[in-house]
């Protein structure tokens, strides 16, 4: 059957992410184990010299594609489990989708490295510089190294164009994973479908953006109030680790369900399944 790209009401965005939650709330720990598992991988990975950042780059669409597959499976009452993040490249329904999605990873590693090059070369690398600083020890001297570099114009320039690029960036690839794998498209077909899809659907991912700030926005102001008024402020720290495993991870969730209001078969038949959770 053809597939076409469907033009979801805005108010889908706000959808988006409240299914996702219901669904992380349905299975927290299996979906975060999900997550958990990535997150070693790319620790392991990151130990290789020179090759390892390059690997974890390119499995980001392995990760968006694997939690796609895991939320289908609970969509359809399926167990979850680590080897859905496997499956792209160890059951791939015909060689050539398996070759398409590593050209696709290989074209989202290079494409991500070198917007990063590009943001490193504006700032002169002081976000990077930033990051060590602040994964350092506390000290005076550190603390006014960070406050001059926080004020640096050079760093405000470089994180604009890092974070707009990365934006840009990520709407050719939202869709295209699953372009690839559940419906055999080529690497530049896919990334065009995906992208024409965004733009559709401007509205609804508009939402999606402005949801997705808003719960994190209103979570930190909540836990820094109640931390705050139990007099232990320092505390808010270890909610973040706990909560950002639970946005992270409700967040990839998220991921199919814009893929499956955005696209559907001929007729009026959803792409994948029904969500089930509207």
């Amino acid at each position: 059957m053809t597939l076409r790209i469907v033009d979801a009401p805005p108010r889908r965005g706000l959808v988006w992410v409240s299914q996702a939650f219901a669904q992380f709330l349905r299975r927290p720990l299996a979906f975060t184990l999900l997550f958990l598992v990535f997150l070693v991988a790319a620790m392991v990975l990151l130990a290789i010299p020179y090759l390892g950042a390059v690997l974890v780059l390119a499995s980001l669409p392995l990760l968006t594609l694997g939690f796609m597959i895991a939320t289908r499976a609970a969509q359809q009452d399926q167990s979850v489990h680590v080897g859905q993040m496997l499956e792209p490249l160890l059951r791939a329904p015909e060689p050539a989708r398996r070759a398409a999605l590593v050209r696709l990873c290989a074209l989202y590693a290079a494409s991500t490295a070198l917007v990063m090059w590009g943001s490193d070369a504006i700032d002169g690398g002081s976000f990077e510089r930033l990051q060590v600083l602040l994964a350092s020890a506390r000290s005076e001297a550190t603390t006014k190294e960070i406050d001059a570099l926080l004020a640096d114009p050079q760093l405000h320039t470089g994180l604009a164009v890092r974070f707009g690029l990365s934006a840009l960036l990520s709407i050719p690839f939202w869709h295209a994973p699953a372009l690839v794998w559940w419906h055999g498209q080529g690497v530049p077909q896919a990334l065009f479908s995906s992208t024409l899809a965004c733009w559709r659907n401007k509205g609804a991912f508009l939402l999606y953006g402005l949801a997705w700030a808003a719960t994190v926005g209103l979570f930190g102001i909540a836990a820094g109030t109640l931390f705050a008024l139990l007099g232990a402020p320092q505390l808010i720290g270890l909610a973040a680790v706990p909560a950002g495993l639970m946005f992270s991870t409700a967040f990839y969730i998220s991921l199919y369900y814009s893929f499956a209001d955005c696209f559907a078969q001929s007729g009026d038949e959803p792409a994948i399944a029904s969500t089930g959770l509207d």
